[in-house]
């Protein structure tokens, strides 16, 4: 009787599109039309959008809802979740760009509040471990708001999960890089960088420690430093994710993917750190991708094209193992 291949599915959410979950079982079900195998879901994420909907699905948890200060300071209802005494949190979902619309974007004025009251919310009701996913921010204030309502104590059971490894400040730093993405002119990338020096500068007067060149201090608009010049732990958001899944795990083949893959998905990104990790040939089924890698493109955002993309990957690998027979 010949071994049925065990194939994992682990792709990253397809921004604006499909959650990592809703991505997984799409292409589950397109592998299944072509492919006799065993199929192991994992959604995963890397930090930023889809980390709640990811370690949910490996550590459990129930979603609790509550009312915040939002990006540009009005409020907003977000949710993280519970799961006995850990708490996850999504910074997007309390300081988020998606939440402001184009036309009042500016990181002169958003501010991080909301995510330091998710914070102090989820402490005070008895979560001693917070994983803090950092993306998809409005935010280039270093974390002044968040801080505002955080303790040291708070800060200590926090644990980010960085989707980038930016540091705060210089050329690759938070305003540079990523204020232009959340409605920064070049004047204030100027500002910005300015503010956030002399917050650094703040905080290691204040703590001790020197956040200005530490990776990570970077992500979300600099979030990361001022948690961790009070006690908080950076690590890499994918392969703390991956791992809370069990990824690797032994299998036969991987098929990761999300929205758009191109040279920043290697950079600590999810799909970049399962092509790293994996120990078995991987597939990425994906809207587009623009690296030289073994793909299957959807051509647009429909679930319909997305089971396609992945049946045609569902081929591939079929023949690909009758060909190594």
């Amino acid at each position: 009787m010949k071994k049925r291949p065990v194939v994992v599915v682990a792709p990253n959410a397809f921004k604006e599109t499909f959650s990592p979950l809703e991505a997984a079982r799409l292409i589950a079900r397109g592998l299944r039309q072509a492919l006799d195998a065993d199929y192991i879901l994992l959604p995963i994420a890397d930090g930023g959008d889809g980390t709640l909907e990811a370690l949910r699905a490996s550590i459990g948890g129930r979603k609790v809802s509550v009312r915040v200060t939002g990006p540009m300071h009005a409020s907003v209802r977000a949710d993280y979740l519970r799961a006995g005494k850990t708490a996850v949190i999504e910074m997007a979902k309390a300081s988020g760009l998606k939440l402001v619309p184009p036309e009042r974007r500016n990181p002169l004025v958003a501010t991080s509040r909301g995510t330091g009251e998710l914070i102090a919310h989820a402490h005070r009701h008895g979560a001693r471990r917070i994983l803090l996913g950092v993306g998809g921010s409005a935010t280039v204030d270093g974390g002044r708001g968040a801080i505002e309502a955080v303790t040291p104590a708070m800060a200590r059971c926090v644990t980010v999960l960085c989707d980038v490894e930016n540091p705060l400040l210089g050329p690759r730093g938070a305003a540079r890089i990523f204020g232009p993405q959340k409605g920064a002119s070049p004047s204030a990338v100027e500002m910005l960088e300015e503010f956030n020096a002399a917050w650094a500068h703040h905080l290691e007067r204040e703590t001790g420690v020197n956040v200005r060149g530490v990776p990570g201090t970077g992500a979300a608009g600099g979030l990361p430093a001022a948690l961790l010049a009070h006690g908080a732990r950076l690590v890499r958001g994918a392969e703390y994710i991956l791992k809370e899944a069990g990824f690797p795990r032994p299998c036969d083949w991987v098929v990761t993917g999300e929205g758009k893959i191109d040279q920043t998905s290697l950079g600590g990104k999810a799909v970049g750190t399962v092509l790293r990790l994996s120990p078995a040939p991987v597939v990425l089924v994906c809207g587009r991708c623009e690296l030289k890698r073994t793909a299957f493109e959807t051509g647009d955002c429909s679930p319909e094209a997305l089971v396609r993309a992945a049946r045609h990957a569902g081929e591939w690998i079929k023949a690909r193992r009758s060909s190594s027979r």
